[in-house]
């Protein structure tokens, strides 16, 4: 976690100065980038939420997902990294996802 700390706060300070916001959707990184977001003081201003998305149950009920949705994408294509980035920045208006 001490290694993520350095790019958080280049990634926090990057937001607060452009006013921009930051909803995050994880899966095998378990919830590592939510944590090291929010351990960067102000996180408030521009974190606006985040999920761990592991399961096709976690697809469903917190991102709306299907399976035909996801298709033949495997997890750890881009397609697959962008439609869930896509999906959560959406639901959380957020500007990143």
């Amino acid at each position: 976690m001490e290694t993520l700390i350095p790019i958080a706060q280049q990634i926090a300070n990057t937001l607060k100065a452009r006013g921009e916001t930051v909803a995050i959707s994880e899966s095998s990184a378990g919830g590592l980038i939510s944590a090291a977001l929010l351990a960067v003081p102000g996180a408030s201003t521009y974190y606006r939420g985040g999920g761990v998305i592991y399961t096709p149950k976690a697809f469903k009920h917190l991102l709306g997902l299907t399976r035909e949705d996801i298709g033949d994408m495997r997890s750890s294509t881009e397609p697959y990294a962008r439609l869930l980035a896509n999906t959560i920045r959406g639901k959380l208006a957020a500007d990143w996802g």
